[in-house]
C-alpha cells in the first residue's frame, strides 16, 4: 500500500499540449496589475522579453506607462486554460521587484510563487524594520541559507516577500516568514529545515513520524515585569457612604470650646503658644550640651605576665670572658698550635 502512495523517483507529469484541448477557449480571460513609479525604467526595457516569453503561450501582454499598469490577455490560439494564471504571476512578481530571468520560470509546470504580505503583521514600524532585516541576515547570509534549504528564490522589498519555486518550498517559506514577523528567530526554523534534509535521504524513515528527531524551542522571556513600588489595594466595597468629616464647630462643642468666652480662648491659645517654646527651647538646649559629654573610655585590658624562661647571666658572663680574651681577627687556639707545629718541620728539613 505504500509503494502504491509514493510517486516513483524520476516521475513527471506529461505537459499540456494542444492535442489535450484541440478547440481553444471559449472566452477572453483578462488580468491587470499596477506596478511602482521606480520599476517603470526596467519595465520598459525588458518589456520585449515578457512579450516573447507569453507569445510561445499565445498570451498578448501590454505596458501602459501613462496609468502604470501591465495587462496579460488570452487570444484565440491559446489551448492551455492555466497560462493566463501564470502570466498574472509573471506580472505580478515582476511589479515586486523580481528580476525578469527569475519571473520568467513561473512559465513551467513544476514551478508556483507565493507573495506574502507582511506590512500589517506588526504595529509599530521600527519593530517591522528589524524583523524585516533579520529575515535578510548579515549581508543576506539568512536568506541565501532559507533559499538553498527550500529550492526557491525569495525577494524582500517594502511590505512583501516574494517567493518562487517548488510547491513543498513555498510551504516552508511562507511559515519561516510569518514565524519571524511574530518574533521567532528565523535560525530555528532553518536548523529543523537541516534536519528534515538529512532525515528525508533515508528511505526507512519516510512512512515514521520525525517529532522525535525535530528541536523543540521553548520562548523564554528573559525581561521581567518591574513591579510597582506602591501597591495599591483595594479597598472592601460597601454601599453605605463615609462618615461625614467633623467640621470646626463640632470639634469645639466635643472640647467645650464653642462655650468660653473670647478672653478665655484667647488665654488658652496664649498658654498653647507658650508650652510648645518651652519644649522647643528644653530641645535646642539639650543639642547644645551635647557637645560637653564626654565619650565613653575603652577599659584597659592588662597584660598577662609573660611565662618566658629565665636568663642564664652566669652562662653570659662566660661567654664575654672569652670573647674579651681573644683578639679581634685572631684565630683560634688549636689552628695556632697546627700552625707552629708545620713551621717547625718545615726548618728541620731546610737543616
Amino acid at each position: 500500500e505504500s509503494e502504491l502512495l509514493t510517486v516513483p523517483d524520476g516521475w513527471k507529469e506529461p505537459a499540456f499540449t494542444r492535442e489535450d484541448n484541440p478547440k481553444g477557449l471559449l472566452e477572453e480571460s483578462s488580468f491587470a496589475t499596477l506596478f511602482p513609479k521606480y520599476r517603470e525604467a526596467y519595465l520598459k526595457e525588458c518589456w520585449p522579453l515578457v512579450q516573447k516569453a507569453l507569445g510561445e503561450h499565445y498570451v498578448n501582454a501590454a505596458l501602459d506607462l501613462i496609468e502604470g499598469s501591465m495587462t496579460v490577455t488570452t487570444t484565440k490560439k491559446t489551448f492551455d486554460p492555466y497560462a493566463i494564471i501564470r502570466a498574472r504571476d509573471l506580472i505580478k512578481l515582476l511589479a515586486r521587484s523580481v528580476p525578469f530571468e527569475q519571473a520568467v520560470r513561473i512559465l513551467q509546470d513544476d514551478v508556483a510563487c507565493d507573495i506574502i504580505k507582511i506590512g500589517s503583521l506588526v504595529r509599530k514600524r521600527e519593530t517591522f524594520i528589524k524583523r524585516r532585516a533579520r529575515l535578510l541576515g548579515p549581508k543576506g547570509s539568512t536568506l541565501k541559507a532559507l533559499e538553498l534549504l527550500t529550492n526557491c528564490y525569495i525577494m524582500v522589498q517594502g511590505n512583501t516577500v516574494s517567493a518562487l519555486g517548488p510547491f513543498s518550498g513555498l510551504k516552508e517559506v511562507r511559515k519561516v516568514v510569518l514565524d519571524t514577523m511574530k518574533n521567532i528567530h528565523p535560525i530555528y526554523n532553518i536548523k529543523t529545515l537541516m534536519i528534515k534534509r538529512e532525515l528525508a535521504k533515508d528511505p526507512e524513515l519516510r512512512t515514521q513520524s520525525w517529532e522525535r528527531f525535530l528541536p523543540k524551542f521553548k520562548r523564554k522571556n528573559l525581561k521581567k515585569r518591574k513591579e510597582p513600588k506602591k501597591k495599591n489595594t483595594k479597598k472592601e466595597y460597601t454601599p453605605f457612604p463615609p462618615p461625614q468629616p467633623e467640621s470646626q464647630i463640632d470639634k469645639e462643642l466635643a472640647s467645650g470650646e464653642y462655650f468660653l468666652k473670647e478672653r478665655q480662648k484667647k488665654r488658652k491659645q496664649m498658654e498653647e503658644i507658650k508650652a510648645k517654646q518651652a519644649d522647643a527651647v528644653k530641645r535646642r538646649q539639650e543639642e547644645r550640651n551635647k557637645a560637653f559629654i564626654p565619650p565613653k573610655e575603652k577599659p584597659v585590658v592588662k597584660k598577662k605576665a609573660s611565662t618566658e624562661k629565665k636568663i642564664d647571666i652566669e652562662a653570659i658572663k662566660e661567654k664575654v670572658k672569652n670573647a674579651k680574651k681573644k683578639k679581634l681577627g685572631a684565630l683560634p687556639e688549636e689552628e695556632v698550635k697546627l700552625k707552629m707545629a708545620a713551621d717547625e718541620k718545615k726548618k728541620k728539613k731546610k737543616k
